[in-house]
Parts: C-alpha cells; structure tokens; sequence
C-alpha cells in the first residue's frame, strides 16, 4: 500500500486500517509534546517507509502551548498548534501521518469539543478535518453512558470524515495524569459482549476503533507481572463476525500500553486484529537516555559559559546550544520507534 505524503483521513483511513489488519500488521502511536518529540516520529517514519500514529494527550497538547498558559483553553491552543505544525512538515518529511489525540475522560470533553469546533472550522475551508481521529475514554462511567456519549460525537466527527477511538474496560498503571494503578482487577479485561454492544451502537454511526482492556497496563513493567490475555481480541472478533458478517476480523483494534511489551505478545494481538499500539513511556526513556549521556560526556564543558579541559579562556558555547543535546534526544527516540515498527511487522508493508 502506498500512501501520498500527508495527513490520513476520512475512508482513507479506513481502508489504511483495513489494510494493516489484512496484512498483518500494526502502526505504532506515538504521543507528542512539542517539535521536538514530533520531529522523531515523523524522521522513523520517513526511515521505514511507513506511515505513524502522531498523538498528543491533554497535557501533552498543554506542553506544546507552553506551561507559561494556564486555563482550560491551553491544551486546544496547543492541541490546534501540533496539529498546524505536523501539517506544515509531513509533507516535507514524505511521510503520511494519522493525526489523532489520546484519552479524554468525561472531565475533558471541553477539550474535545473544542478541538472538533476547530476541526469543523478547518473543514469548511479545506474539505478535510483539521486530525484524523480522536479518543474518548469513558471507562470509568457505566456502559450505556460510555457508548451513547461516543454515539453522539461520532456523530458529528462523521460529518467531517473523522474516526473515534473508544475504551472499553480499563488500561492499568499510569500514564499522563491517567492513574489506574489502584483499579479493580476484574476491570482490566473487557468482555467480548460490551465490544459487541459497542459495535452494535457505532457501526451504523461512523468508524471507530476499539481500545480494549486485555491486561495492558500503561508504562513498563517487570515480566509476569501482568496477566494479558489477548484472546478477549480473538473471542470477540468471531462474536462479532458469527452475528453482523463484516469478515474475520470485523472490529479494529487499539493495544494502549506497549512499552515494555514482547514482540511475541505484540504479534499474537496483531493477530487478532489490533492495528494501532501506543507507546509512550519507551520513547521518553528512550528520548532521556542520549541526553543523559551528552551531559555526562561533556560535564567538564558545563561548569560555565567559558573554560574547559581545553583552556580557562576556551568558550563552551558550541556544547551548550540545545541544539545539540536535543538532537541526540530526537536520534534516540527515532530509533526506538524504528524498532516499534519492525516489532508491529509494519516494516516492508508500504512500499
């Protein structure tokens, strides 16, 4: 499958999902923060000849504003700002991106209201929506409210030719001020029938996709520590497809909490229909360690503005300059992601 340079929308992103689902493969979502974080994935992208999930949560859509802003109206300031930003380079990347933003529980749905009002803005001058997709995570309210409030703003996502992510059950652990980690077990994995009804409620509406709970868990976590069973993926596809049709594996499927996972439990859920993972915590680590090292590397050359090992009078400004450091943040976060890609089978695929 190839795709043209850009920003994947409406049936195109559709048949995009269709399309890793059929063959195999995952594309890995990455969450954002500024130009920097963004510059990353979009340079791992343009390395595997790939298309990337590019995310932002709601404090990462705050951070790209600046923390100097305060108010509810920060994060759609800087939600708006990413999404103008990774419009004005992707193409200059030659990469397509899918521009989506992550978990908002039902205290945020200002947030997406205002990035939709700005999406519906953006439509009308230019055909398109301003994202691809956003997510509602409504997991911690009773079912029916869940869907019926996904029902409503896929709604009106659809009529500007955007896709809803949804939750159902509860990712563990925690991630971006979304802190799971004192949840019921028993909450950590859906069950086919509520993916069932979520299908039943938003296929006629508009496309979506499904972040199921399978035992995940946001951040990284020693092995054996968590339980996953993504066989809750497999039993609800054939529950899906034995009743409505729509193929094998009927519903597309979002793995929130990558980092830390094996290749081996990452392909199985693939497997079964999986096409987007989320990986977040991995590629801060990986966006800290070159730093870290640049730091410890140079420290005799960050006592001050001038003298060094080289001199008293000898300036240190060529090793100050952010510039630097920051690009070996970048170069450590793309590689990273690079593997994110191998390990989804995604590498190969979009040629």
């Amino acid at each position: 499958m190839k795709l043209k340079p850009g920003i994947v929308t409406g049936s195109a992103l559709t048949d995009l999902y269709d399309y890793c689902r059929d063959s195999q493969c995952a594309l890995p979502a990455v969450n954002v923060i500024g130009s920097h974080s963004t510059n990353a994935a979009l340079q791992a992208a343009r390395q595997t000849g790939c298309p990337i999930i590019v995310q932002l949560s709601n404090g990462g859509a705050h951070f790209f504003a600046g923390k100097f802003l305060s108010g509810k109206d920060a994060p759609v300031v800087g939600a708006i700002a990413a999404a103008h930003y990774v419009r004005a380079v992707a193409e200059a990347y030659g990469v397509a991106v899918i521009l989506h933003t992550d978990h908002a529980a039902k205290s945020l749905l200002p947030w997406i209201d205002g990035m939709i009002a700005a999406g519906e803005d953006y439509y009308r001058e230019h055909h398109q929506p301003l994202f691809s997709s956003h997510m509602l995570d409504l997991s911690e309210e009773p079912l029916d409210e869940n869907l019926e409030i996904c029902r409503e703003t896929l709604e009106r996502m659809d009529k500007i030719g955007m896709s809803l992510e949804i939750e159902l059950g509860v990712t563990g652990g925690e991630e971006d001020g979304v802190d799971n980690t004192e949840v019921d077990n028993a909450k950590l994995y859906t069950q086919p029938a509520e993916v069932m009804q979520a299908y039943e409620t938003l296929k006629p509406v508009g496309s979506f996709t499904v972040a199921a709970s399978f035992g995940n868990t946001h951040g990284v976590y020693k092995p054996g520590n968590v339980k996953l069973r993504p066989d809750i993926l497999k039993n609800s596809q054939v529950a899906i497809a034995a009743k409505h049709g729509g193929g094998d594996k009927p519903v597309h499927f979002v793995f929130h909490g990558g980092s830390g996972s094996s290749q081996e439990e990452i392909r199985e859920a693939v497997s079964y229909g999986v096409i987007k993972m989320n990986i977040d915590t991995d590629t801060q680590w990986a966006f800290c360690q070159p730093i870290k090292r640049f730091m410890d590397d140079k420290s005799a050359y960050l006592q001050g503005q001038i003298g060094n090992p080289e001199g008293d009078d000898k300036p240190n400004k060529k090793v100050i300059d952010p510039r630097g450091w920051l690009h070996e943040g970048e170069k450590g976060m793309a590689a990273r992601l690079v593997q994110a890609f191998e390990d989804l089978g995604a590498v190969g695929k979009f040629s």
